[in-house]
């Protein structure tokens, strides 16, 4: 490392966020960004540990001492570069990953680990600005075709590095734009969908094809799809959400957060409803079923269309602030996570099961709710009620975000006939194909739902065996 004692005079400064009473108003990012002097001093905090645990950590493997130190001596190309070298869309991660290379960063032992996820977008976006990312079609064609079914973050590494290879790819996607859940699943103010289309259009001048409102299974049959194509890699998604089967589920005001942030997504991009079915956030009372990222996704945009209030209720306990023993470094911290919409006005509330919708008139009114205690017992835990801790949660607008249980099994996936494991998530074997020849898949399709990083890093695997089965027939 160019500084080796930086993070003894360097203390870590984060680029912070837009002001609450500012943010909540629009749906324009709310991260801030440090001047290049700053970033460049907090890359300087990267110390030569010997062993980087950031890159264990990593799922796609990024080199993280490398371009740190390229960062602090200001070598912002070079930096991107190496940054690029192991994950295709640094500015998707760089905004939303949860950073678990934080979490093992050294500096981390005193909680203070180096701004990596920051640093890392910083370098992306300095990169787009100087001119340095520019197209790079291959400079040959294999003249094999490949249909990338699923345009997410698996969907697009995979199409990104068959491209690169020479081969003709085409990118298929069931909704109106490419992008999948970074488009239509995660809010604006945490990734500008115009940062997305700014990729794409980059990897349409090196050549790669997209096909929106392109349903394979539905619109398009699996079929036609398999007999034009040499390889093909199905990147769709784990996008069955999960339910609540309790009574009053029928009542209307209830829906899966899914379809609430991506209706909001589409009136950001100014896309306008045909029918009134819109589901609005203002003036209710709004209740999340689910504590995580999704459900926090939800709080921030039920705040911007002014909801009357928002508490969100999760079954499992309260997390810790600090590790605990059993979870010591350098695994990831289970500790209590408040991100920028719960700071923005949200009650939060754990160890609440669900009992039954309550409604008047065919609309939810209100959830019944029981407080539960959870023990470890036998190397499981298990969840018990506790007697006498019925309540009533008003609301008036519910949303589901209890997470995803398999890919959606309509259309593609049952006329493909496609082998599935136990969890109904695609079977693939070691080279990430699938039990129909030539047919692979990657991402949250294979793995059930998981992290955009997990999804690039997939996506890159399979990329990478597809290529090798090209190359052999």
């Amino acid at each position: 490392m160019a500084d080796v004692t930086g993070f003894l005079k360097i203390k870590r400064k984060e680029a912070g966020n837009r002001p609450l009473h500012e943010r909540i108003y629009d749906y324009s990012e709310v991260e801030q960004t440090l001047n290049s002097e700053d970033r460049m001093l907090q890359a300087s905090r990267c110390m030569d540990c010997g062993v980087p645990f950031c890159h264990w950590s990593c799922p796609v493997d990024n080199l993280i001492p490398e371009w740190n130190d390229l960062l602090y001596k200001g070598e912002w190309k070079r930096a991107y570069d190496r940054l690029i070298a192991t994950n295709n869309f640094p500015e998707f991660t760089g905004r939303i990953c949860p950073a678990s290379c934080e979490h093992a960063c050294v500096l981390n032992i005193n909680q203070e680990p180096v701004t990596i996820r920051e640093n890392e977008v910083a370098i992306t976006e300095k990169a787009f600005a100087e001119g340095y990312v520019k197209p790079v079609p291959p400079k040959a064609r294999t003249g094999k075709k490949v249909a990338v079914i699923g345009s997410g973050p698996a969907g697009m590494a995979a199409a990104d590095l068959l491209n690169k290879a020479g081969h003709l790819v085409t990118l298929f996607e069931k909704d109106e734009k490419a992008g999948g859940l970074l488009r239509f699943g995660i809010p604006d103010f945490k990734l500008s969908k115009a940062t997305i289309d700014r990729r794409l259009d980059l990897m349409i001048k090196e050549g790669l094809i997209i096909r929106t409102s392109a349903n394979i299974g539905k619109n398009i049959p699996v079929q036609e799809i398999i007999d034009q194509y040499d390889a093909i890699c199905i990147a769709i998604g784990a996008a069955q959400p999960r339910d609540l089967s309790i009574a009053g589920r029928e009542l209307y005001g209830i829906h899966f957060a899914m379809d609430f942030l991506a209706a909001q997504n589409r009136i950001t991009a100014g896309q306008m409803f045909i029918t009134g079915n819109q589901i609005i956030a203002e003036g209710k009372k709004v209740l999340v079923i689910g504590g995580g990222d999704t459900g926090s996704d939800c709080v921030g945009t039920a705040i911007r269309q002014k909801a009357g209030s928002v508490t969100q209720i999760e079954i499992l306990p309260k997390p810790p602030l600090i590790r605990t023993p059993d979870n010591p470094w350098p695994y990831c911290g289970k500790i209590l996570k408040t991100t920028t919409s719960h700071e923005e006005g949200c009650e939060r509330l754990w160890s609440l099961t669900t009992i039954k919708f309550v409604g008047f008139d065919n609309h939810v009114k209100g959830v019944e709710v029981e407080e539960v205690e959870w023990e470890y017992i036998d190397g499981k835990y298990s969840m018990r009620s506790v007697p006498g801790t019925f309540r009533m949660i008003d609301a008036d607008l519910v949303l589901l975000a209890l997470g995803f249980v398999h890919p959606v099994l309509d259309g593609l996936l049952s006329e493909s006939g496609l082998e599935l494991d136990s969890r109904k998530n695609v079977k693939v074997n070691s080279n990430q194909s699938t039990s129909r020849q030539k047919v692979f898949a990657a991402g949250d399709v294979v793995s059930g739902a998981s992290l955009v990083v997990n999804a690039i890093a997939s996506g890159r695997r399979a990329a990478k065996e597809i290529d090798r089965y090209l190359r052999n027939i």
